[in-house]
């Protein structure tokens, strides 16, 4: 297992739409547990593609408490009520704001192995698969705030990116 690098907004490929696997095979199940490996090193709850560089369809997840999770090409099919909570992101960490999120999602997806899955996610675990799941639509949080709140988190963003560059060239 390794430590991938995280990739910072607004770098590429954080704002593109990702594409789609063909077919599953055994390199996926190496690139979801350098992922999953990847998420906890960060002490984040979910990972997708681009944020370690690469333009494909899948992200991981872990609930705390809950089993890891791998969905590769992920359909979010139902999507039902509304809720806002705190939402961070480990590629603009440490900025957080309240996001609204359905709370209950119907997902369909292969998992790890390309075996096919459907099934429905609440609350906690609802948010964090459509987190993942925008980061492959190109998006990210402040993109679901509204415009005055998105502004301030982008500026707030500028600030810890140029902290977080001048500390890397100090080492």
């Amino acid at each position: 297992m390794a430590v991938l690098d995280l990739v910072l907004y607004p770098d590429h490929p954080l704002t593109v739409k990702a594409v789609p696997y063909e077919s599953v095979g055994s390199e996926l199940a190496q690139l979801a547990e350098d992922m999953l490996e990847t998420m906890h090193a960060y002490a984040g709850v979910g990972l997708a593609g681009p944020q370690v560089g690469i333009s494909k369809r899948i992200f991981v997840l872990c609930e705390p408490e809950g089993e890891p999770m791998c969905l590769i090409n992920p359909e979010i099919l139902e999507m039902e009520g509304c809720e806002e909570g705190e939402e961070g992101c480990l590629s603009m960490p440490q900025v957080f704001a309240n996001v609204p999120r359905a709370t209950r999602i119907r997902v369909r997806a292969l998992n790890e192995l390309g075996k096919p899955q459907e099934f429905e996610a609440r609350d906690f675990l609802a948010r964090i698969i459509q987190h993942e799941y925008d980061h492959l639509e190109g998006i990210l949080f402040p993109d679901r705030l509204d415009i005055i709140t998105r502004e301030a988190k982008l500026q707030e963003w500028e600030t810890v990116r140029k902290q977080l560059l001048e500390a890397a060239t100090r080492r």
